[in-house]
């Protein structure tokens, strides 16, 4: 096609466009106020203002009619139940709480939302929300020098998002995803503004396509959607991780995830055989390298369908599924939402005579073209729908199967648009639209009907599931992994801020293809991809078809030996990933994090795209280029020690490391500490022994954590059937003081002591523990 030659930037395709006209909400005529919902009727439409909490209010406009209060796919909280303190004079009307302070000037109607402290977070100036005659709806705000952007869900580039401008589309991009590539296949309407060391959010509800556009102008930033309401809530933080608290109480939590969808995966596009299947399981076992989950692609199918397997290419799945989970190692299959259009398949069948699959108004079954050919498409925005399709889930249940992977789920359609008719009618639970206001839903909607049923059929057995599209709130059913990335060092540096970026939208659970997908890998490049998986949240190897199988292996022993090192330091690390889960849970913070998280106030950490730290007192450093052993390292305020070494190194500088191939730089904040496991064998994962290792400080400093545990399998944990200890670390020149301040839950872990190790005792420094002092061999006990 011309479009993809240089006669795309043609100087004779250059087309004259008339400026694009809005119209202004206008002045204010009269305002009311109904239970806790204030309306603000102005000349070219209607404001509704709600407080879901101290901290956080939505604003709501629709240019037709009155505000629609109930049409949220996603919110989860309420609004309601929030003292404001209400003021009118001057043509001012101000709403306040303890925390935030919404200021509306009548003339035009504007908004300015200050924080409780009096201080501008949002305001609209000379431009406020506007709409035009085509429907699209778009709102300005305000954009200060200080302003850094972050979020924005599953984005190319940078970290900081300031300069640039994203579309929300749910898109199938096999094409190389450069910084150019948007959109891709998850539309996350939020970001997080940190200014001056201060952090807001803002999350714009509206599910059509949408654009944030933080590029066209330097005063200026907006955004807009193709038709639809203005519905954005304000966050009002103050710190980072208090505006990921407040959107994530809006948008709801992680489920804790089971401990073995923590582990380490593996995946191929595609293992096609049960023969190789087992081979491959038993490769593992017998190197003694962890694995969880081998993943079966869309071959293990008979012709694409779902809910199918190929009887010649897998004769007895069930027995297969049973004779590795002997093994330690469960089967993820894949499944789309297409139907094949087969008149004798039985789920096409149910189908159409139960009416189930998406249509066109006139009552026309919409058919698109995917891998089974001609298919049908559930429609998951009808409860009905989601049901039929989760309890259709039974077929893999009852293999056994916990976990499963939904792909091509924006939906993908090969056809031009690369999707779904936009003119397809939804039945949307009784209020019918079109595709082209829940496009960017439907994925969410399909994760929803599968986490619900399988939840239903696994008898109080956590699921796990694996999507590559969504929207806002995806994080309560579905891990999110980021497409189909090529296996180029560029990519592995673009993983790092597309993953933090993704934690900062609210999705702890994620992770890129380790090794690339697409693309031949290479020794190195695998090495190091590895090395960053065995802390990313996420940590799958998958690659595509025809490329170079990358199993860590498959270069070769001496590469072989430092991916299995890292794969084992995976499982080493678990009670620390397990209780960082465990709050992302309870506070929907990040398990892996920008700096920025942590050190609001460092500039430095502003745009940090090559290092990220785990927790709050983990930093690291991986190498993201070929032939490189040398990195700089920045550390932020504190000193830091490097795990493997010991060496101590100051913050607040950059340092020069060295790192060879088979090292990855991993600081440990003095003064803190971190839980550590063993790694045992593929059938016996849970470690008889954890041990908290604390990095002595010198200086007096104290540190809070929670160790949390439980039986990592079922949800007996919302019955009390857990562990968590919450611990406290204070240092100073003559002792090191370890104390247990609580302990909650029934939970009878296979440990019944944690063995504690002071790294970098100072002479004449004490260990305490509990209040007493410890001379040797130092145990926390948990029977207190």
């Amino acid at each position: 096609m011309l479009e993809d030659t240089s006669f795309a930037i043609h100087p004779g395709k250059e087309q004259q466009t008339a400026a694009v006209v809005y119209r202004d909400i206008g002045n204010m005529i009269s305002n009311t106020k109904t239970d806790d919902t204030y309306l603000f009727n102005c000349e070219n439409g209607k404001v509704a203002v709600q407080f879901y909490t101290d901290s956080i209010v939505r604003v709501i406009m629709n240019q037709k009619e009155d505000p629609q209060l109930d049409r949220s796919q996603t919110v989860v909280a309420k609004a309601g139940n929030v003292a404001v303190t209400e003021n009118f004079s001057n043509d001012v009307y101000k709403l306040k709480t303890s925390k935030v302070e919404l200021v509306i000037s009548q003339t035009p109607f504007r908004l300015t939302v200050k924080d409780g402290h009096g201080k501008i977070i949002v305001s609209e100036g000379d431009r406020g929300m506007a709409y035009r005659e085509n429907g699209e709806v778009v709102t300005f705000k305000e954009m200060h020098e200080a302003d850094h952007f972050y979020g924005f869900g599953e984005k190319t580039g940078f970290l900081d998002k300031r300069g640039e401008k994203y579309e929300m589309w749910n898109s199938d991009v096999y094409a190389p995803h450069n910084p150019e590539t948007d959109p891709l296949y998850e539309s996350i309407p939020y970001f997080m503004t940190l200014r001056n060391g201060r952090a807001h959010g803002v999350f714009f509800d509206n599910t059509y396509r949408s654009a944030f556009d933080m590029k066209s102008s330097s005063e200026y930033y907006s955004f807009t959607a193709e038709g639809g309401q203005i519905d954005y809530y304000v966050m009002a933080g103050p710190e980072p991780k208090a505006v990921l608290e407040q959107y994530t109480h809006l948008t709801g939590r992680m489920p804790i995830p089971p401990k073995w969808a923590i582990g380490y995966h593996q995946s191929r596009y595609s293992y096609e055989t049960e023969a190789e299947v087992r081979e491959l399981a038993q490769n593992f076992v017998d190197r003694d390298i962890p694995v969880d989950v081998i993943h079966l692609d869309i071959h293990y199918m008979n012709g694409y369908r779902v809910f199918t397997f190929d009887k010649e290419r897998f004769p007895n799945p069930k027995q297969l599924i049973k004779d590795l989970r002997k093994m330690g190692i469960r089967i993820v299959p894949i499944v789309d939402p297409g139907v094949k259009k087969d008149s004798e398949y039985t789920i096409y069948q149910e189908g159409v005579n139960q009416d189930q699959f998406c249509k066109y108004i006139e009552g026309e079954t919409y058919f698109g073209e995917v891998w089974p050919g001609i298919s049908a498409f559930p429609d998951f925005t009808d409860e009905k729908v989601r049901k039929w399709w989760g309890d259709k889930h039974t077929f893999y249940t009852g293999m056994g199967i916990e976990g499963i992977w939904n792909d091509m789920n924006e939906p993908a359609v090969f056809n031009e648009t690369k999707t779904m008719d936009v003119e397809v009618m939804h039945r949307n639970d009784g209020n019918p639209t079109t595709h082209r206001e829940l496009h960017n839903v439907y994925g969410f909607l399909m994760g929803q009907a599968t986490y619900e049923g399988m939840k239903e059929q696994l008898n109080g057995k956590r699921p796990f599931l694996l999507t590559r599209a969504g929207y806002a709130g995806v994080q309560r059913y579905a891990s999110v992994w980021t497409g189909d990335n090529r296996s180029f060092w560029e990519h592995l540096q673009m993983s790092l801020p597309m993953v933090m970026n993704l934690g900062l939208s609210g999705v702890p659970f994620t992770g890129p293809d380790v090794g690339g997908f697409a693309h031949d890998t290479n020794a190195e490049l695998l090495v190091r991809w590895t090395q960053v998986g065995a802390f990313t949240p996420y940590f799958r190897n998958h690659s595509a078809i025809g490329t170079l199988y990358q199993e860590p292996w498959q270069f070769g022993e001496k590469y072989e030996h430092i991916m299995k090192k890292y794969i084992q330091m995976r499982y080493k690390w678990m009670p620390q990933l397990y209780s960082l889960f465990y709050q992302a849970s309870k506070q929907g913070l990040s398990v892996m994090r920008p700096l920025l998280l942590e050190y609001p106030e460092d500039v430095k950490t502003y745009n940090m795209n090559d290092q990220f730290m785990i927790g709050d007192n983990v930093l690291m450093a991986p190498i993201l280029a070929p032939s490189v052993v040398d990195r700089a390292v920045y550390l932020p305020q504190g000193d830091w020690v490097e795990y493997e070494t010991g060496e101590v190194f100051e913050g607040e500088k950059t340092h020069l490391i060295h790192a060879e191939l088979e090292d990855m730089p991993i600081f440990i904040k003095k003064g803190t500490a971190i839980m550590q496991g063993e790694w045992i064998s593929n059938t016996d994962k849970a470690p008889k022994n954890v041990s908290m290792n604390v990095y002595a400080g010198e200086w007096n400093t104290t540190y809070r954590f929670t160790h949390y545990d439980d039986d990592g399998e079922t949800f007996a944990y919302e019955n009390g059937d857990f562990l968590e200890m919450e611990l406290e670390v204070v240092s100073s020149p003559e002792q090191i003081e370890i104390t247990v301040l609580n302990v909650k839950g029934e939970y009878k872990p296979a440990y019944n002591e944690i063995n504690v190790n002071v790294i970098g005792l100072k002479k004449g420094q004490n260990v305490i523990i509990n209040g007493e002092i410890s001379r040797k061999n130092h145990k926390l006990a948990l029977d207190m």
